[in-house]
């Protein structure tokens, strides 16, 4: 997904644990994983993705692109979450 430049500017920073507590809020859960690969479910769609977890860290922006662009929220649910303004 491709987000305006004022959206990107935002998630460049987001950290780990953001996209963690997010991910949860947003009707993910935690399914598996060992040590830093975690393994999220999204019941209701059915999809699922993979984090690779080291806290208060940041994503490059290509892993960063491709994690958002899996999870697949729109603008309106980034604001809703409050990752975004």
């Amino acid at each position: 997904m491709n987000y305006p430049p004022h959206i990107w500017n935002q998630l460049r920073n987001l950290s780990a644990d953001q996209i963690v507590t997010a991910l949860e809020k947003s009707g993910w859960t935690r399914d598996e994983g060992a040590g830093n690969i975690y393994v999220y479910l999204h019941i209701a769609t059915k999809r699922r993705i993979t984090i690779h977890y080291h806290p208060k860290k940041s994503y490059g922006p290509k892993l960063l692109k491709e994690l958002l662009a899996d999870i697949n929220w729109t603008e309106q649910e980034l604001r809703k979450l409050k990752i975004v303004k």
